[in-house]
């Protein structure tokens, strides 16, 4: 481990030299912080006295919900949102409310940051509700009326769709490049789906200044990649889980996830095209400076899932700046800045075709650094919790079809996905120092499968398994906790109705209304079919659709595979090496505290020496380990699980560590959602 250390302490100097000049370090005015990197240059709280640690403050938001927030923290102010999209102005020391801006627009689900522009004194916020981006007034939380209609744009507009027929809403924020704000969303993962346009929009009015189609038009290099004309129809590519800027270059990295539908692609044939890719993009003009695809014709929800990480590493003797993206399968690719082009070898591995349709004969796949989660699962990987749950486990094992890490789903058959469809990687990110990679996954095991569309019959019933089933089973039972049955929802048909058009946790809006709401709303509550005068033609469905996700748990709620569930790991990439890797979590019931668990949120690094992170889903606690070596060095429970990535920042002297927390994603935990900062415990006067 002495040469960990010393690759820290050097990693330490190099980041202090190169802190922010906003705010002299003092703030965190980006998400995710620079280069994508999370790590701050603070270093009052240290790995000497963090085990002193204290909370500071907590704001209740006496609501419920998952909105995951990174917040900004400027000035010794903190923004942030509420479960249903309020945007928030907190005091840094006190956590006491300034102000709250509440947008009249139902809404809900991930909201994971804000974006800050400045330009000598002037400031704009923009915070995001629905469909909406606002430009707000970080003093007041009031909307600036020059910017788009009255304070806001709609985000559906301009992409050549009828706004009344998709929905969008934003999971991570936009990224500020000079007087622009780079925008990508969050879309159905069925038709209809809106393209994945990345945008950029005028700071100040409002309106559009470039556009780059994921999904290409005519004339346009990978137009060839798809069906002739599916930019027409076709939705999906888009960026949802946030880019990263090179402000020295003006590059910005735009991580994209699947096309739709996610689990079958017969009619977008091809290697799809910038689905599943990295894409460098010149920030001023949007012009396409070179991509990487790291799933070819995804049908496995393979997405990006998180943005990028900058960073310099020692390759071959030399210096290089690279840019490292995890994958939900487990694959970290590590590329060069400026050509795309892989550090480490990348080879095409023959996958597994399917019998549906024509897929991609390999995938890429990356020599170093080796997976950070399982790719192939074995009788020897089941659970061995009990002898009851492993045998258990075998058989249910022997019935499902296996194809590692590239899965294709089976018409009356199971398929695992291992990694699972929440990966490997997620959306909390990375931290980063001196080319040392910190990451947390998710090693758990699910499985989905497809019906034939043409069994469907009636309006409602088509309508719900072209949109929900997904999630929640075609037989509405949903695979509990993670997806509710609709069997025994005690929602009225209103309160229904307007989670569906506001969307909720990780399920997207629909924009149905009239006879197509009241249709969906009685085959939801009865399972039978409500006449329309104009029912949706068969046609317009995928000839297969997805019977839903399901987790591979054993009867008693835990993983069917072996532990570890969770983990944290530090990755020298200059080398592509493992430093360390360590269970990350735990499950309060089990007298095994080194299962690990699913987790949801990522680190942060602080020049202090010290990373922090929650995210774990069940044992709801904060920790702080040696980047070092791993070694646990303070860790603190929360009212509810810190399912988001944390942030740190300076107010009246203290050096703060702040974290959301709710429990939407334990639905067996008392509910609700709060704000907790913790620091060094205060002197007290004599």
């Amino acid at each position: 481990m002495k040469n960990n250390k010393k690759l820290w302490v050097l990693a330490a100097g190099l980041l202090a030299a190169a802190m922010p000049a906003f705010g002299q370090g003092k703030d965190w005015a980006l998400y995710g912080g620079e280069g994508g990197r999370r790590f701050s240059s603070l270093a009052q709280i240290t790995r000497a006295n963090v085990g002193k640690l204290e909370q500071a403050w907590r704001f209740d938001m006496a609501e419920a919900g998952d909105p995951q927030t990174h917040p900004l923290a400027v000035g010794g102010i903190v923004y942030a949102y509420t479960p249903g999209l309020d945007t928030i102005a907190l005091d840094g020391a006190t956590g006491k409310l300034k102000w709250r801006f509440h947008s009249g627009v139902k809404a809900g689900g991930p909201q994971r940051g804000l974006s800050l522009w400045r330009k000598r004194k002037e400031r704009r916020l923009f915070a995001a509700a629905g469909t909406y981006l606002y430009a707000l007034d970080p003093a007041t939380g009031k909307p600036l009326v020059d910017f788009g209609d009255g304070g806001r744009i709609d985000l559906r507009a301009g992409l050549n769709r009828d706004v009344d027929k998709i929905s969008l809403a934003l999971t991570a924020p936009g990224t500020i490049w000079r007087d622009m704000i780079i925008m990508g969303f969050r879309t159905a993962e069925s038709a209809p789906a809106a393209p994945g346009d990345i945008r950029a929009f005028d700071v100040h009015s409002g309106k559009l200044r470039w556009s780059f189609h994921s999904i290409p038009h005519p004339g346009e290099p990978g137009y060839e990649s798809w069906p002739a004309g599916y930019w027409k129809t076709g939705g999906g590519a888009n960026a949802w889980s946030g880019m990263v800027l090179d402000d020295k270059r003006g590059i910005v990295f735009a991580p994209t996830g699947s096309a739709v539908s996610d689990f079958y692609g017969a009619d977008r044939t091809g290697d799809n095209l910038y689905a599943n890719s990295l894409l460098a993009l010149d920030a001023s003009t949007g012009k396409l400076l070179w991509h990487f695809q790291g799933v070819h014709h995804d049908i496995a929800d393979r997405d990006f899932p998180s943005p990028p990480v900058l960073l310099t590493v020692t390759h071959n003797g030399k210096r290089i700046d690279g840019v490292a993206q995890a994958t939900k399968q487990g694959y970290l690719f590590v590329l060069n800045r400026l050509t795309g082009k892989p550090l480490f070898p990348v080879t095409e591995m023959p996958v597994p075709q399917s019998e549906l349709e024509k897929l991609s004969p390999t995938q890429p796949v990356p020599s170093l650094p080796a997976p950070y989660a399982r790719q192939h699962l074995s009788e020897g990987l089941l659970t061995n919790r009990t002898p009851q749950a492993h045998a258990w486990a075998v058989e249910q094992f022997r019935g499902f079809a296996n194809d590692g890490p590239f899965p294709h789903m089976r018409l009356g058959q199971q398929t695992l996905a291992f990694p699972g469809f929440d990966g490997g990687a997620e959306w909390g990110g990375q931290a980063s120092a001196n080319g040392i990679l910190y990451l947390n996954a998710n090693d758990v095991a699910w499985t989905g499968g497809l019906a034939d569309s043409a069994a469907v019959h009636g309006a409602g019933a088509r309508l719900y398994q072209d949109n929900c089933a997904g999630c929640h089973g075609a037989d509405r039972k949903g695979a509990p906790p993670a997806f509710p049955s609709l069997l025994d929802s005690k929602l009225i048909d209103g309160q229904m109705a307007e989670v569906i058009r506001s969307g909720r946790g990780r399920m997207p809006a629909f924009n149905f209304t009239g006879e197509k709401m009241a249709a969906l709303l009685t085959y939801v509550r009865s399972g039978e079919d409500k006449e329309m005068a104009a029912t949706p033609a068969a046609g317009a469905s995928p000839a297969y659709r997805f019977t839903g996700y399901r987790k591979f748990l054993d009867p008693d709620g835990y993983p069917a595979v072996a532990q570890p569930w969770g983990t944290l790991s530090a990755i020298d990439l200059n080398s592509g090496a493992y430093l360390w890797r360590i269970p990350l979590g735990e499950y309060p019931a089990l007298a095994d505290k080194s299962t690990g668990s699913e987790n949801y949120g990522g680190p942060i690094l602080t020049k202090g020496g010290v990373l922090f992170i929650a995210a774990t889903l069940y044992d709801k606690k904060i920790r702080a380990f040696d980047p070092r070596d791993g070694k646990l060095l303070w860790q603190a429970q929360l009212p509810y699980a810190g399912n988001a990535t944390p942030i740190t920042y300076m107010a009246g002297g203290r050096q703060y560590v702040l974290i959301q927390a709710d429990n939407a994603r334990d639905k067996k935990s008392p509910q609700g959602a709060a704000y907790i900062a913790f620091a060094l415990i205060a002197k007290v006067k004599p």
